[in-house]
């Protein structure tokens, strides 16, 4: 590949140090960034292509920590209903699931995200009807289709009703095909190279839906073969009362018995924790996927993110699924980050560079790829964003940073992942947006056909 230099652009490069340059550039070649800096780059001799960044800003790409993709088929369903509830209408309709679902709804998704900015997304999919086809490789084959990086989360139940649970029973798996077929993923899918564009993680969906045997099983197995773990926790009071009452024990308290607190770990949600909870989160170097839209339509709460990141946890951002976000902008993640904050705990709660290091080098942490993403530093993998900035909707603003979070949702002028063009001036280039768009549609018409 020629080098690519993206000239006279404001930076943030999201560093441990902080560095912003109000008119710099930065050069990419082999997928990698190879140099960051103030004022124009050097031009090379040979071959290479220039990009005029006048007006725009370069962030890192924005890491996506919690998803779940087949859901882009079931929008606009349960509109004012509890997490429980909206999970009782949803189950149902996701029976119908198969792969060819599946896979529009996931690819449909991507695009979503990519032309929001994110580079990385970690999908949780947990759902796999007895008839629904190879749901795993639809998932990945839409990521590989988009070109985003995919950390593909092989989720699990197999804690129906008549067993406290509340997925129906005939769409949960039994523990040992669980965590057999998860281990397959795995072995088919999992991708350890510093350059991966799929990595496997392994995630039993939450307390309620699933066993105690499938939650130690599923730790071991993600230890054995090396690979994350990811599961849903403290989301609602609900569900801290369903595990008082149950286990004698807080969710957070649940979960560290079991092993399911370290630094090989990111939580979904967690909402609802108790000071000695963010205290332990902070000591085990356990994640947390923040999804603050969802949250907010879901009517759960307000995470304790300050607390969090005071107490030394690593926490990202997510845009959760689609049935409980149905915008899933990325980009908007950072907003409604700084806004929740702030309404939980003032306006110095979050600032506006704290926000965008919570979708960008939070989110690598999460994933355990701070060292590859997150940041733009030399050596590091090319996944960038470029926005722009230079009309209406932010002019006036000095502060491109503040713009960016602070300001609405701007359009991306180039979006790489390793280098290579994912979009370009607003436009998904790897695959055609009204395709998708098609595709989707059909596949929410069959699902909830199905389902009448």
């Amino acid at each position: 590949m020629t080098p690519t230099i993206i000239d006279g652009a404001a930076v943030a490069t999201v560093d441990a140090a902080g560095t912003e340059h109000a008119s710099g550039h930065v050069v990419v070649e082999n997928g990698r960034i190879t140099a960051v800096g103030p004022g124009q780059a050097p031009r090379p001799a040979g071959p290479h292509t220039w990009i005029d960044g006048s007006g725009c800003l370069i962030t890192p790409g924005l890491v996506n920590t919690h998803h779940h993709l087949y859901q882009w088929a079931t929008r606009g369903i349960a509109q004012d209903a509890t997490l429980f509830e909206w999970l009782t209408a949803l189950y149902p309709v996701w029976r119908g699931l198969d792969a060819g679902i599946t896979h529009a709804a996931a690819a449909a998704g991507l695009a979503r995200l990519a032309t929001t900015g994110c580079t990385t997304a970690a999908d949780h999919h947990y759902v796999f009807p007895r008839e629904g086809g190879d749901q795993f490789e639809a998932l990945v084959s839409a990521a590989r289709r988009v070109g985003i990086r995919l950390h593909a989360v092989r989720g699990s139940m197999d804690r129906g009703r008549s067993r406290g649970g509340l997925p129906p029973d005939n769409l949960v798996e039994e523990t040992e095909a669980a965590l057999i077929a998860t281990e397959r993923a795995i072995t088919d899918h999992h991708d350890p190279a510093p350059d991966a564009l799929v990595r496997v993680a392994v995630g039993p969906c939450s307390p309620f839906s699933v066993s105690r045997e499938l939650m130690t099983g599923a730790a071991e197995l993600a230890r054995a073969r090396g690979v994350r773990l990811h599961t849903h926790l403290a989301e609602t009071t609900d569900e801290e009362e369903q595990c008082l009452a149950e286990f004698g024990c807080t969710p957070t308290e649940y979960a560290e018995r079991l092993g399911w607190l370290g630094e090989d770990v990111w939580l979904a949600h967690t909402v609802h924790l108790s000071p000695e909870a963010v205290k332990r989160l902070g000591a085990t170097g356990t994640g947390s996927a923040h999804c603050p839209t969802s949250n907010g339509r879901l009517g759960t709460g307000l995470a304790p993110v300050r607390d969090l990141l005071d107490a030394g946890a690593p926490v990202g951002l997510g845009v959760d699924g689609a049935a409980s976000n149905e915008s899933c902008g990325m980009v908007e993640e950072l907003h409604q980050a700084l806004l929740q904050a702030r309404q939980r705990g003032g306006p110095r709660a979050l600032d506006a560079r704290e926000a965008l290091w919570l979708g960008t080098a939070g989110g690598a942490r999460c994933l355990g790829r701070d060292d590859e993403i997150g940041s733009i530093e030399p050596g590091k993998l090319a996944d960038l964003a470029v926005w722009r900035l230079d009309g209406l909707d932010h002019a006036g603003i000095d502060d491109p940073v503040a713009a960016l979070v602070l300001g609405p949702a701007p359009k991306l002028r180039l979006l790489l992942v390793g280098g290579r063009t994912v979009v370009d001036d607003g436009e998904l280039r790897t695959a055609p947006e009204a395709e998708l768009a098609r595709d989707l549609r059909a596949a929410a018409g069959r699902l909830k056909a199905a389902s009448r």
